[in-house]
């Protein structure tokens, strides 16, 4: 009986104890996404007028961030308005007291909201109660988008119609021509003469790539 315990005792310190090991819980990283910002853009059209009204309109609204300008929305360049399109993520919202603030034509305009639809930035207009967020606005957007392409194909038709006219009447479409009639009878005449093309091209004042060509025309 003592020898079976004492061959049972053995038999239990001969077999390795089970390694334990602390598994820490996983803890996953999750990056939580940015709330949508509002961005305010305000414009006057010259130094003697302030933003003060559109300033406070956007404030209440309750914008991140103002942009301000005093540019004429005639002209093209508009700094600050390419601050604020740089500044603005996707899911943002670019809040303007009016639509003429971002451009006084409709051109403008429709190139703005494409903009924006294209990198995912909605539009609101405070005045105009339009907030292209919503599911009217989107509509809106859709609207903007099919208007814009109409008026490519209507200038891209006129733009071909107008060739074509040209075309049809035999005037020249492109670039004017480099010499005139006269000038490629006298360089004509001058090379008969035994002068040189470097010559001649240096007399008509261009290229020697050019004389060949209008000699070849």
């Amino acid at each position: 009986m003592e020898s079976s315990a004492k061959r049972l005792s053995m038999s239990r310190k001969s077999v390795p104890k089970q390694r334990q090991i602390n598994v820490a819980p996983a803890t996953a990283t999750i990056n939580e996404r940015r709330a949508p910002r509002c961005i305010g853009y305000a414009r006057v059209s010259t130094d003697a007028q302030t933003t003060a009204l559109q300033r406070d309109a956007l404030n209440a609204a309750g914008c991140h961030r103002l942009f301000e300008e005093k540019e004429s929305g005639v002209r093209r360049s508009r700094p600050q308005l390419d601050r604020a399109l740089e500044y603005l993520d996707r899911g943002d919202t670019l809040v303007v007291w009016k639509l003429d603030r971002l451009g006084r034509s409709l051109r403008d305009l429709l190139d703005a909201a494409e903009v924006l639809r294209e990198r995912g930035i909605a539009l609101r207009s405070l005045t105009e109660h339009i907030d292209t967020s919503t599911a009217a606005g989107k509509m809106l957007y859709a609207i903007l988008g099919a208007v814009a392409q109409f008026e490519r194909d209507v200038l891209r038709e006129r733009t071909v119609a107008g060739i074509r006219a040209a075309k049809a009447r035999g005037e020249r479409i492109g670039r004017p021509p480099a010499l005139t009639p006269s000038q490629i009878r006298e360089a004509k005449a001058m090379m008969a003469r035994g002068d040189s093309p470097s010559h001649v091209a240096r007399i008509l004042r261009i290229g020697r790539s050019t004389l060949y060509r209008a000699l070849s025309a």
